[in-house]
């Protein structure tokens, strides 16, 4: 059966599961630092009964991590952005620019449903 959704992807998005392409904008944290900030809030949750406190401690750094790789990783999306735009002729580049301002708009979108 024709899938159309499937056909109007790029070739080049990654598939989802299924073999389906996805839709959804790639995480602002790698997977890795992720993974530990998780492992480390489970951790927390899991050992709340036995040590509340000391649990409270390691949930409160993992969210203080999680805020700082976050903070990292917006500086550096935003330092790309910039260089893409930053000096272009407004008069000549006017596509280019404008796909800077799609990718600004889609980011904020995404930060304001977060």
């Amino acid at each position: 059966m024709y899938d159309q959704t499937r056909a109007q992807q790029p070739a080049d998005r990654p598939s989802g599961r299924g073999g389906r392409r996805t839709t959804e904008p790639d995480p602002l944290l790698p997977p890795g630092g992720r993974d530990e900030i998780v492992r480390r809030l489970g951790h927390a949750v899991n050992t709340f009964a036995d040590t509340p406190r000391e649990a409270l401690e390691e949930a409160e750094g993992a969210f203080d991590e999680a805020a700082s790789r976050l903070a990292a990783a917006l500086s550096e999306v935003r330092r790309e952005l910039r260089a893409g735009w930053e000096g272009r002729d407004p008069e000549t580049d006017s596509a280019e620019l404008r796909a800077s301002l799609r990718q600004y708009r889609e980011l904020t979108q995404r930060l304001l449903r977060t």
